[in-house]
């Protein structure tokens, strides 16, 4: 049985070796993995950010508005709260529960 990856009259066969096949297969596996994990890594922080709330500054324009963590409208990084200080900051006449994302509900504020 003649050998696949030989040409005729036993020269080596063109292109990139069975090796050097795998070891690309191997990096784009490696590549495709850690995609895979950052996905993970970046759900987890969704996940944590809804159980958390933030609390938008009061501008001159504006009250001061009580988001869950993970409301769009207002992007914040840092500066979360628990559920404790959220009840809290709920309950202050001046603090807002943001209409979009209703952090009320998530507080038993309903």
């Amino acid at each position: 049985m003649p050998d696949d990856n030989a040409r005729e009259g036993g020269q080596p066969p063109e292109g990139p070796s069975l090796l050097e096949r795998n070891r690309a297969l191997e990096e784009w596996l490696r590549w495709q993995l850690g995609q895979v994990q950052k996905q993970f890594r970046d759900l987890e922080e969704q996940e944590r950010a809804a159980l958390r709330w933030k609390i938008q500054q009061k501008t001159p324009t504006s009250p001061a508005l009580l988001h869950r963590g993970d409301c769009g409208l207002y992007e914040a990084r840092i500066g979360f709260i628990d559920w404790e200080y959220a009840v809290v900051a709920a309950a202050m006449p001046d603090i807002e529960p943001c209409e979009a994302c209703r952090p009320d509900i998530g507080l038993g504020q309903d």
